[in-house]
């Protein structure tokens, strides 16, 4: 192994804290997106000027790109806390104990965003992930965190063999009207809440158990915490650098960018390969985000300057569960056909999803920076320590 360099303190806090509050900008402008075009992905099937290009960009850099960041985060958080309880000197059954009751109460929290308010929820499918991750796989020794690895390089080949698939049917030629592959959602288009309710009732559990095998990108992110990744980028600047440009630089998204953005026609028989090849890269982007975050904050932990902008990305990203919430509140709010619906009759659509990303991104940052400075937990974040650990809140 190549020897390792000293560790600074605040480069060892910064970089997971910061990777997960630039997430969650990620994660606003697809979700918003979604729920303003009451579409999955969500996108104006009819873009016009620079909603063409702007549909490009949130296919290669942001759709499908969001949630496997977050599961990647999620299990590098789950060794985190493991790693925290045995440092206290708790045995591995206690350990357990804890995590399998966080989960527990993570899946309860989904189970209410799910059904009330986004159908796209992804704490409870997480929840139940980290349960059987917990029991299974957490503690298992080094040979079996080799399996992930192997399944970089299967979806790989999946990858390649999706782009030969894309690439042969436009080539042919569309043999029909083109397509673009979409799916309606019935609880965002709905007229009531009640009606919106209703239907989140059969759409929620559908997006728990599609996201279930996800529990392989939690494996990554785990094993990218057992060595520390994100707490020591120093010793691990090669990894990072050849991560970010490798998984962003995967531009699976493209066909389907091109597609949204109307440069591009593919028929029914070609389309589910296009949305399948930029699905299936997502993750590759997931993981080339965590990288150049890793980077960033080694970049930024050089200067002995103290920054407030990466103070605040950071205090965001210790309340990320907050701040995730909060953001499905606003959405519910601004885009509802029953409430503010804000994208009816605006003349862009397209960008007022997106700036009502960025808004309410920004007003999640602020705040975490004001309850930062005032040594204040998230509210989600508080109640979850106190349903995990009780009155005894460590």
């Amino acid at each position: 192994m190549p020897a390792r360099g000293p560790v600074r303190a605040g480069e060892r806090a910064l970089a997971p804290d910061l990777a997960r509050g630039a997430m969650l900008l990620i994660i606003a402008l697809a979700n918003s997106a979604t729920v303003f075009f009451a579409t999955a992905p969500g996108i104006d099937k009819t873009p016009h000027g620079f909603e063409r290009g702007y549909n490009v960009f949130l296919f290669l850099f942001v759709h499908a790109r969001g949630i496997p960041l977050f599961a990647i985060m999620f299990g590098y958080g789950l060794v985190q806390l493991a790693r925290r309880q045995q440092t206290a000197g708790a045995a591995p059954a206690a350990v357990r104990r804890v995590l399998v009751r966080r989960n527990g109460w993570l899946f309860a929290f989904g189970s209410v965003h799910g059904i009330l308010l986004f159908s796209g929820d992804i704490l409870g499918a997480y929840g139940l992930v980290g349960i059987v991750f917990t029991l299974v796989l957490l503690q298992r020794g080094e040979r079996l965190y080799r399996v992930p690895l192997g399944y970089l390089g299967f979806a790989a080949l999946a990858v390649v063999a999706l782009a030969v698939v894309v690439v042969a049917g436009l080539v042919s030629g569309p043999a029909g009207p083109s397509v673009i592959p979409t799916g309606d959602s019935a609880s965002m288009a709905a007229g009531s809440f009640t009606a919106a309710v209703a239907a989140r009732l059969t759409e929620w559990p559908m997006t728990v158990l599609t996201m279930l095998p996800f529990i392989l990108f939690v494996w990554v992110g785990a094993w990218a915490a057992r060595r520390r990744v994100l707490e020591e980028p120093r010793n691990h600047r090669r990894l990072l650098r050849w991560g970010a440009a490798t998984g962003l630089g995967v531009a699976g998204g493209l066909p389907m960018g091109l597609l949204a953005g109307g440069f591009l026609e593919v028929d029914a028989e070609t389309g589910p390969a296009v949305k399948l090849l930029y699905e299936a890269s997502g993750f590759f982007g997931g993981i080339g985000y965590l990288c150049l975050f890793g980077l960033l904050a080694l970049a930024l932990t050089r200067s002995s300057r103290t920054n407030a902008v990466v103070g605040a990305l950071a205090a965001l990203g210790q309340r990320s569960l907050s701040g995730y919430l909060f953001q499905t509140l606003a959405w519910t709010v601004l885009a509802s056909p029953f409430l503010l619906s804000l994208g009816t009759g605006s003349a862009s659509p397209t960008f007022t999803a997106a700036i009502a990303a960025m808004a309410v991104w920004l007003i999640t940052v602020l705040a975490a920076y004001a309850m930062q400075r005032h040594a204040y937990r998230g509210p989600a974040e508080k109640l979850l320590r106190r349903l995990t650990y009780g009155r005894g809140d460590r």
